[in-house]
């Protein structure tokens, strides 16, 4: 199996390095990967079914066409906020057409890919892309997304920034603004890849070092990315790899307002594929909200499609849970498994229950917590906790409930 290293860098934005690094990208390029990925725009538009926080395929392998255990995540911490301010998955928006709630100042395209759930905005042109629909973002706050390249080593870096913009109606403003936090994917055919990592506070440019981290194992495969900001500290993950855990990456009283995506040096030989945006917001903390308020709410628990399968991503909310019930042996819990309104009654209320006992199997097999101290239960959707006519509304319907009793 070709390895693939995702190249992540906190940069200040200056061309000549970025025409190094980008040469250093195509140097790498030694041998030619044939797209596995049909034309996306043939694609049909699948049957909306009951859908997950993430609706693809787990994203790490251990194997040929094998998914990654739990267990691969041992090293995973990453816990996602309390409540999903924004989800988007692109199924609002018709095959062919640039997504509504997105600017550009080039062009992009809402497509399917064959083998896969849902919606994906194909990049493919030189230039940003911004989310229009993120205008604020807190001191606390994950995000998180799938991205999927189609030829390694035959496309050039994708940077995601967050970004303080002054000017949202001009996009390419971010390249100037006082205060960012930048990483960039640039995955290689090879296996070798290192990166200084420098970053940009207050408008000044600040090295940090240097690392190499592989990420990409097959071309077929989205890597889950996601971002961890608490106030100055940022952590940022690829699959169950923790890229950096930086102290001071951000100033506390920086007005970071937008995610910017932006690709640079396009070609005709490869494609970015985005999907499963995810913002939320708010302090999980596990351990006050068991013990004092005898419920905790997470949303970072996810599934396969339709299916009880736990995603390997899981690990780091399943461990948060663990570590409570070993700290505190005579607590015991209720596992309460919710789906969102999408599907029949009956599907949502069995899936629920076969979902909540899977959590109950993963937290016994792979934490070592007594099965008699938990019960599970399912709701499917009868007790939803925010709108279902919503993306980021059905995202925060489909949740586990630990609670006391």
């Amino acid at each position: 199996m070709k390895k693939v290293f995702l190249l992540a860098t906190l940069l200040v934005v200056v061309f000549t390095a970025h025409s190094q690094i980008l040469k250093k990208i195509k140097d790498k390029a030694k041998e030619k990967v044939d797209k596995t990925i049909d034309d996306a725009s043939k694609g049909n538009k699948e049957e909306k079914k009951e859908t997950d926080d993430n609706n693809t395929e787990p994203a790490s392998t251990t194997g040929a066409g094998q998914p990654a255990s739990i267990k691969a995540y041992s090293k995973y911490d990453f816990v996602p906020g309390e409540k999903i301010v924004v989800f988007e998955d692109f199924m609002q928006d018709a095959v062919g057409d640039f997504p509504d709630k997105w600017n550009t100042n080039v062009s992009g395209e809402t497509v399917t890919i064959e083998g896969k759930q849902g919606h994906w905005l194909m990049i493919n042109k030189s230039g940003i892309f911004i989310p229009e629909f993120i205008d604020s973002l807190p001191d606390n706050f994950t995000f998180e997304f799938d991205l999927l390249c189609d030829n390694p080593g035959k496309v050039w870096s994708l940077y995601t920034s967050i970004v303080e913009l002054s000017d949202r109606n001009h996009p390419e403003s971010w390249q100037s603004a006082s205060n960012r936090f930048t990483f960039t994917v640039a995955p290689y055919p090879d296996g070798n890849s290192t990166s200084v990592v420098e970053r940009r506070r207050a408008g000044v440019g600040e090295a940090g070092g240097s690392t190499s981290t592989k990420q990409f194992s097959d071309k077929t495969k989205p890597v889950h990315i996601a971002v961890w900001r608490q106030k100055e500290r940022v952590r940022v993950y690829f699959n169950e790899e923790k890229a950096w855990d930086l102290p001071k990456a951000m100033l506390l009283d920086g007005k970071y307002n937008t995610i910017v995506y932006w690709l640079q040096g396009a070609t005709p030989d490869g494609n970015y594929y985005l999907t499963n945006l995810r913002l939320a917001v708010g302090n999980p903390d596990t351990r006050k909200k068991i013990l004092e308020q005898n419920k905790w709410v997470t949303h970072g628990i996810l599934f396969d499609v339709n299916s009880d399968k736990i995603k390997p991503e899981s690990y780091g909310t399943l461990k948060e849970m663990a570590n409570v019930l070993k700290e505190f042996p005579d607590l015991k819990v209720k596992i309460v498994g919710h789906t969102d309104a999408d599907g029949s009654d009956a599907a949502n209320l069995d899936l629920s229950k076969r979902r909540a006992a899977a959590v109950k199997e993963s937290l016994a097999k792979e934490f070592g917590i007594d099965e008699s101290r938990m019960e599970t239960d399912g709701k499917g959707e009868s007790e939803p906790i925010d709108k279902n006519d919503t993306p980021a509304g059905k995202a925060n319907n489909r949740r586990v409930e630990f609670i006391k009793i």
